[in-house]
Protein backbone atom coordinates (compact mmCIF):
# COMPACT_ATOMS: atom_id res chain seq x y z
CA UNK A 1 0.00 0.00 0.00
CA UNK A 2 2.77 2.45 0.90
CA UNK A 3 4.71 2.14 -2.41
CA UNK A 4 1.42 2.45 -4.31
CA UNK A 5 0.53 5.59 -2.40
CA UNK A 6 4.00 7.00 -3.02
CA UNK A 7 3.54 6.36 -6.73
CA UNK A 8 0.40 8.49 -7.00
CA UNK A 9 1.67 11.20 -4.67
CA UNK A 10 4.87 11.52 -6.71
CA UNK A 11 2.86 11.65 -9.95
CA UNK A 12 0.64 14.42 -8.56
CA UNK A 13 3.63 16.45 -7.41
CA UNK A 14 5.24 15.95 -10.82
CA UNK A 15 2.19 17.43 -12.59
CA UNK A 16 2.28 20.54 -10.40
CA UNK A 17 6.05 20.89 -10.65
CA UNK A 18 6.08 20.54 -14.46
CA UNK A 19 3.33 23.10 -14.92
CA UNK A 20 4.93 25.60 -12.54
CA UNK A 21 8.40 25.17 -14.07
CA UNK A 22 7.25 25.69 -17.66
CA UNK A 23 5.28 28.83 -16.85
CA UNK A 24 7.80 30.47 -14.54
CA UNK A 25 10.68 29.65 -16.90
CA UNK A 26 8.76 31.07 -19.86
CA UNK A 27 7.85 34.20 -17.90
CA UNK A 28 11.38 34.71 -16.59
CA UNK A 29 12.97 34.31 -20.04
CA UNK A 30 10.63 36.33 -22.25
CA UNK A 31 7.95 38.30 -20.44
CA UNK A 32 9.58 39.83 -17.38
CA UNK A 33 10.14 43.43 -18.41
CA UNK A 34 13.48 44.88 -19.52
CA UNK A 35 17.03 44.41 -18.30
CA UNK A 36 19.68 41.70 -18.68
CA UNK A 37 18.45 38.13 -18.59
CA UNK A 38 20.07 35.54 -16.37
CA UNK A 39 22.29 32.91 -17.99
CA UNK A 40 20.45 29.67 -18.68
CA UNK A 41 23.67 27.68 -18.26
CA UNK A 42 24.19 29.27 -14.85
CA UNK A 43 20.65 28.39 -13.78
CA UNK A 44 21.24 24.75 -14.75
CA UNK A 45 24.36 24.61 -12.57
CA UNK A 46 22.54 26.27 -9.67
CA UNK A 47 19.74 23.69 -9.94
CA UNK A 48 22.23 20.80 -9.90
CA UNK A 49 23.99 22.21 -6.85
CA UNK A 50 20.69 22.69 -5.02
CA UNK A 51 19.65 19.13 -5.91
CA UNK A 52 22.91 17.71 -4.50
CA UNK A 53 22.53 19.66 -1.24
CA UNK A 54 18.90 18.54 -0.89
CA UNK A 55 19.81 14.88 -1.45
CA UNK A 56 22.63 15.13 1.09
CA UNK A 57 20.14 16.44 3.64
CA UNK A 58 17.73 13.59 2.83
CA UNK A 59 20.46 10.96 3.25
CA UNK A 60 21.48 12.72 6.47
CA UNK A 61 17.85 12.51 7.65
CA UNK A 62 17.54 8.83 6.66
CA UNK A 63 20.52 8.04 8.93
CA UNK A 64 19.19 9.90 11.97
CA UNK A 65 21.32 13.00 11.38
CA UNK A 66 24.51 11.06 12.01
CA UNK A 67 27.57 12.66 10.40
CA UNK A 68 29.49 9.40 10.75
CA UNK A 69 26.75 7.43 8.99
CA UNK A 70 26.51 10.03 6.22
CA UNK A 71 30.28 9.87 5.67
CA UNK A 72 30.17 6.06 5.60
CA UNK A 73 27.36 6.01 3.01
CA UNK A 74 29.11 8.49 0.74
CA UNK A 75 32.38 6.56 0.93
CA UNK A 76 30.81 3.13 0.42
CA UNK A 77 28.31 4.03 -2.29
CA UNK A 78 30.20 6.69 -4.26
CA UNK A 79 33.95 6.69 -3.65
CA UNK A 80 34.41 2.93 -3.19
CA UNK A 81 32.24 2.04 -6.20
CA UNK A 82 33.74 4.10 -9.03
CA UNK A 83 32.28 1.95 -11.82
CA UNK A 84 28.76 2.23 -10.40
CA UNK A 85 29.22 5.97 -10.08
CA UNK A 86 30.56 6.31 -13.64
CA UNK A 87 27.40 4.68 -15.00
CA UNK A 88 25.58 7.89 -14.09
CA UNK A 89 27.87 10.02 -16.24
CA UNK A 90 25.88 9.17 -19.40
CA UNK A 91 22.37 10.19 -18.24
CA UNK A 92 23.85 13.13 -16.32
CA UNK A 93 25.48 14.58 -19.43
CA UNK A 94 22.28 14.08 -21.41
CA UNK A 95 20.12 15.66 -18.69
CA UNK A 96 22.45 18.67 -18.60
CA UNK A 97 22.09 19.08 -22.36
CA UNK A 98 18.33 18.65 -22.07
CA UNK A 99 17.98 21.28 -19.34
CA UNK A 100 19.84 23.82 -21.45
CA UNK A 101 17.70 22.97 -24.47
CA UNK A 102 14.51 23.63 -22.49
CA UNK A 103 15.65 27.19 -21.83
CA UNK A 104 16.29 27.62 -25.57
CA UNK A 105 12.88 26.18 -26.43
CA UNK A 106 10.94 28.33 -23.97
CA UNK A 107 12.77 31.43 -25.19
CA UNK A 108 11.37 30.80 -28.68
CA UNK A 109 7.99 29.09 -28.18
CA UNK A 110 4.88 29.93 -26.21
CA UNK A 111 4.24 27.66 -23.22
CA UNK A 112 1.30 25.81 -24.78
CA UNK A 113 3.06 24.92 -28.06
CA UNK A 114 6.15 23.87 -26.11
CA UNK A 115 4.14 21.60 -23.81
CA UNK A 116 2.39 19.80 -26.66
CA UNK A 117 5.52 19.32 -28.75
CA UNK A 118 7.53 18.12 -25.77
CA UNK A 119 5.08 15.22 -25.35
CA UNK A 120 6.87 13.54 -28.26
CA UNK A 121 9.18 12.28 -25.49
CA UNK A 122 6.44 9.74 -24.69
CA UNK A 123 7.07 8.14 -28.08
CA UNK A 124 10.85 8.16 -27.66
CA UNK A 125 10.50 6.79 -24.12
CA UNK A 126 8.29 3.96 -25.37
CA UNK A 127 10.76 3.09 -28.13
CA UNK A 128 13.72 3.04 -25.74
CA UNK A 129 11.69 1.05 -23.18
CA UNK A 130 11.01 -1.61 -25.80
CA UNK A 131 14.61 -1.76 -27.00
CA UNK A 132 16.44 -1.39 -23.67
CA UNK A 133 14.05 -2.84 -21.07
CA UNK A 134 12.29 -5.45 -23.19
CA UNK A 135 8.81 -4.02 -22.58
CA UNK A 136 6.01 -5.04 -24.92
CA UNK A 137 3.37 -2.68 -26.28
CA UNK A 138 0.06 -3.72 -27.76
CA UNK A 139 -1.49 -2.66 -31.05
CA UNK A 140 -3.71 0.00 -29.46
CA UNK A 141 -0.73 1.47 -27.65
CA UNK A 142 1.26 1.81 -30.87
CA UNK A 143 -1.79 3.33 -32.60
CA UNK A 144 -2.12 5.82 -29.74
CA UNK A 145 1.50 6.82 -30.18
CA UNK A 146 0.99 7.21 -33.94
CA UNK A 147 -1.98 9.51 -33.41
CA UNK A 148 0.04 11.42 -30.81
CA UNK A 149 2.72 12.06 -33.45
CA UNK A 150 0.04 13.22 -35.89
CA UNK A 151 -1.34 15.65 -33.33
CA UNK A 152 2.09 17.13 -32.67
CA UNK A 153 2.67 17.54 -36.43
CA UNK A 154 -0.65 19.41 -36.76
CA UNK A 155 0.29 21.74 -33.91
CA UNK A 156 3.49 22.74 -35.76
CA UNK A 157 1.80 23.00 -39.18
CA UNK A 158 2.00 26.56 -40.57
CA UNK A 159 -1.22 28.50 -39.98
CA UNK A 160 -1.33 29.78 -43.56
CA UNK A 161 -1.29 26.20 -44.92
CA UNK A 162 -4.46 25.41 -43.03
CA UNK A 163 -6.30 28.41 -44.30
CA UNK A 164 -5.94 30.47 -41.15
CA UNK A 165 -5.07 34.14 -41.15
CA UNK A 166 -1.43 35.03 -40.91
CA UNK A 167 -0.51 36.66 -37.63
CA UNK A 168 2.48 38.23 -36.04
CA UNK A 169 4.37 35.90 -33.69
CA UNK A 170 3.30 36.33 -30.12
CA UNK A 171 6.87 36.33 -28.81
CA UNK A 172 10.32 37.15 -30.11
CA UNK A 173 12.62 34.46 -31.40
CA UNK A 174 12.66 31.78 -34.03
CA UNK A 175 9.98 29.12 -33.75
CA UNK A 176 12.13 26.75 -35.80
CA UNK A 177 14.96 27.02 -33.27
CA UNK A 178 12.49 26.32 -30.47
CA UNK A 179 11.03 23.27 -32.21
CA UNK A 180 14.48 21.81 -32.98
CA UNK A 181 15.50 22.31 -29.35
CA UNK A 182 12.38 20.51 -28.16
CA UNK A 183 12.87 17.60 -30.56
CA UNK A 184 16.47 17.04 -29.44
CA UNK A 185 15.30 17.28 -25.81
CA UNK A 186 12.63 14.64 -26.52
CA UNK A 187 15.16 12.09 -27.77
CA UNK A 188 17.62 12.84 -24.99
CA UNK A 189 14.84 12.64 -22.38
CA UNK A 190 13.64 9.27 -23.67
CA UNK A 191 17.07 7.67 -23.68
CA UNK A 192 18.31 9.17 -20.40
CA UNK A 193 15.06 8.37 -18.60
CA UNK A 194 15.02 4.71 -19.61
CA UNK A 195 18.75 4.34 -18.92
CA UNK A 196 18.28 5.84 -15.43
CA UNK A 197 15.25 3.59 -14.81
CA UNK A 198 17.34 0.55 -15.75
CA UNK A 199 20.06 1.56 -13.28
CA UNK A 200 17.61 2.33 -10.46
CA UNK A 201 15.74 -0.95 -10.77
CA UNK A 202 18.81 -3.15 -11.16
CA UNK A 203 20.51 -1.90 -7.98
CA UNK A 204 19.47 -1.44 -4.35
CA UNK A 205 21.08 1.93 -3.84
CA UNK A 206 19.02 4.76 -2.39
CA UNK A 207 17.29 7.06 -4.87
CA UNK A 208 18.91 10.00 -3.08
CA UNK A 209 22.41 8.51 -3.39
CA UNK A 210 21.81 7.95 -7.10
CA UNK A 211 20.72 11.57 -7.43
CA UNK A 212 23.89 12.74 -5.69
CA UNK A 213 25.94 10.75 -8.21
CA UNK A 214 23.85 12.13 -11.06
CA UNK A 215 24.12 15.67 -9.71
CA UNK A 216 27.91 15.55 -9.33
CA UNK A 217 28.37 14.75 -13.00
CA UNK A 218 25.68 17.27 -13.92
CA UNK A 219 27.52 19.93 -11.95
CA UNK A 220 30.76 19.22 -13.80
CA UNK A 221 29.11 19.18 -17.23
CA UNK A 222 27.11 22.29 -16.35
CA UNK A 223 30.20 24.25 -15.30
CA UNK A 224 31.90 23.30 -18.56
CA UNK A 225 28.87 24.64 -20.41
CA UNK A 226 28.93 27.91 -18.46
CA UNK A 227 32.52 28.69 -19.37
CA UNK A 228 32.36 27.39 -22.94
CA UNK A 229 29.17 29.17 -24.00
CA UNK A 230 28.93 32.10 -21.58
CA UNK A 231 32.51 32.53 -20.40
CA UNK A 232 32.85 36.08 -21.74
CA UNK A 233 29.60 37.24 -20.13
CA UNK A 234 30.58 35.58 -16.85
CA UNK A 235 33.89 37.42 -16.83
CA UNK A 236 32.10 40.71 -17.50
CA UNK A 237 29.15 40.51 -15.11
CA UNK A 238 29.53 37.37 -13.00
CA UNK A 239 27.78 34.00 -12.86
CA UNK A 240 24.65 35.29 -11.15
CA UNK A 241 23.96 38.25 -13.43
CA UNK A 242 20.26 38.95 -13.93
CA UNK A 243 19.22 36.75 -10.97
CA UNK A 244 16.16 37.73 -8.97
CA UNK A 245 13.55 36.01 -6.83
CA UNK A 246 11.81 34.55 -9.89
CA UNK A 247 15.09 33.15 -11.19
CA UNK A 248 15.69 31.36 -7.91
CA UNK A 249 12.13 30.02 -8.09
CA UNK A 250 12.92 28.53 -11.51
CA UNK A 251 16.14 27.02 -10.11
CA UNK A 252 14.29 25.52 -7.13
CA UNK A 253 11.55 24.06 -9.34
CA UNK A 254 14.12 22.55 -11.69
CA UNK A 255 15.97 20.96 -8.77
CA UNK A 256 12.69 19.63 -7.36
CA UNK A 257 11.86 18.17 -10.76
CA UNK A 258 14.97 16.00 -10.75
CA UNK A 259 14.06 14.57 -7.35
CA UNK A 260 10.40 13.99 -8.18
CA UNK A 261 11.23 12.33 -11.50
CA UNK A 262 13.64 9.98 -9.74
CA UNK A 263 10.90 9.03 -7.27
CA UNK A 264 8.39 8.46 -10.09
CA UNK A 265 10.85 6.26 -12.00
CA UNK A 266 11.59 4.30 -8.81
CA UNK A 267 7.97 3.68 -7.80
CA UNK A 268 6.30 3.73 -11.25
CA UNK A 269 8.00 3.91 -14.67
CA UNK A 270 8.94 6.32 -17.44
CA UNK A 271 5.76 5.84 -19.48
CA UNK A 272 3.57 6.68 -16.49
CA UNK A 273 5.87 9.66 -15.89
CA UNK A 274 5.06 10.80 -19.43
CA UNK A 275 1.35 10.55 -18.70
CA UNK A 276 1.71 12.68 -15.57
CA UNK A 277 3.64 15.39 -17.37
CA UNK A 278 1.10 15.41 -20.20
CA UNK A 279 -1.64 16.34 -17.73
CA UNK A 280 0.17 19.59 -17.13
CA UNK A 281 -0.59 20.61 -20.74
CA UNK A 282 -4.13 21.63 -19.84
CA UNK A 283 -2.98 23.60 -16.81
CA UNK A 284 -0.19 25.27 -18.77
CA UNK A 285 -2.55 26.17 -21.61
CA UNK A 286 -5.15 27.77 -19.35
CA UNK A 287 -2.59 29.75 -17.37
CA UNK A 288 -0.69 30.69 -20.55
CA UNK A 289 -3.90 32.15 -21.99
CA UNK A 290 -5.43 33.80 -18.92
CA UNK A 291 -2.27 34.93 -17.10
CA UNK A 292 0.77 35.09 -19.40
CA UNK A 293 -1.37 36.16 -22.39
CA UNK A 294 1.07 34.61 -24.88
CA UNK A 295 -1.40 32.02 -26.21
CA UNK A 296 -4.22 33.50 -28.31
CA UNK A 297 -7.20 31.32 -29.33
CA UNK A 298 -9.06 32.42 -32.47
CA UNK A 299 -12.73 33.32 -32.61
CA UNK A 300 -13.62 30.33 -34.81
CA UNK A 301 -14.29 26.87 -33.43
CA UNK A 302 -12.67 27.86 -30.11
CA UNK A 303 -9.35 26.77 -31.54
CA UNK A 304 -5.92 28.17 -30.80
CA UNK A 305 -3.82 30.34 -33.07
CA UNK A 306 -2.70 27.06 -34.70
CA UNK A 307 -5.86 25.42 -36.13
CA UNK A 308 -6.91 22.25 -34.34
CA UNK A 309 -4.41 22.83 -31.52
CA UNK A 310 -7.03 22.96 -28.77
CA UNK A 311 -8.59 19.74 -30.08
CA UNK A 312 -5.20 18.10 -30.06
CA UNK A 313 -4.73 19.03 -26.39
CA UNK A 314 -7.89 17.13 -25.49
CA UNK A 315 -7.30 14.19 -27.85
CA UNK A 316 -3.70 13.77 -26.79
CA UNK A 317 -4.52 13.55 -23.11
CA UNK A 318 -7.30 11.05 -23.76
CA UNK A 319 -4.99 8.91 -25.88
CA UNK A 320 -2.16 9.00 -23.37
CA UNK A 321 -4.55 8.08 -20.58
CA UNK A 322 -5.72 5.05 -22.61
CA UNK A 323 -2.09 4.17 -23.39
CA UNK A 324 -1.00 4.23 -19.76
CA UNK A 325 -4.03 2.50 -18.29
Amino acid sequence: MFPSRLKYVSLGVLVLQTTSLVLTMRYSRTLLGEGPRYLASSAVVSAELLKILTCLLLVFYDHSFSVRALNRVLNEEILNKPMETLKLAIPSGIYTLQNNLLYVALSNLDAATYQVTYQLKILTTALFSVSMLGKRLGLYQWLSLLILMTGIALVQWPTESLGGPSSKPLSAGSQLVGVIAVLIACFSSGFAGVYFEKILKETKQSVWVRNIQLGLFGLVFGLIGVFVYDGERVRESGVFQGYNSLTWTVVALQALGGLVIAAVIKYADNILKGFATSLSIILSTLISYFWLKDFDPTSTSSCSRHPHQEAEFICENALIMHFCL
